[in-house]
């Protein structure tokens, strides 16, 4: 069993026991966290499509670590114009454990 899930504007593809890392949510380590943007549902050949949601279903999931991404670089140069600006973003995760899919 699978299901498609969205959470911070991007959408995955979770099974029981998967680790995802997700945008950064507000909670702590070893909290458990109710997903209820579901998409999709597959168990074997069934397979049901929301609408856009599934209205009940849901996934649950463990908080295992937050972090920080690797630093991404961004740099800004115009030729022969004495212009270069430079910066970088370390984007937040947070990374997830996921535990049960209930359909809907």
């Amino acid at each position: 069993m699978y299901a498609v899930i969205k959470t911070g504007g991007k959408q995955y593809r979770v099974a029981a026991g998967d680790t995802i890392r997700v945008e950064k949510l507000n909670v702590s380590k070893d909290d458990t966290v109710e997903l209820t943007d579901v998409l999709l549902v597959a168990d074997g050949d069934a397979v049901s499509v929301g609408t856009p949601h599934l209205s009940g279903a849901r996934v649950t999931a463990t908080v295992k670590a937050h972090g920080r991404r690797p630093k991404v670089n961004i740099i800004k140069f115009k030729r022969r114009k004495h212009h270069r600006k430079q910066m970088g973003h370390r984007q937040a995760y947070t990374e997830l454990t996921i535990n049960d899919i209930t359909p809907g």
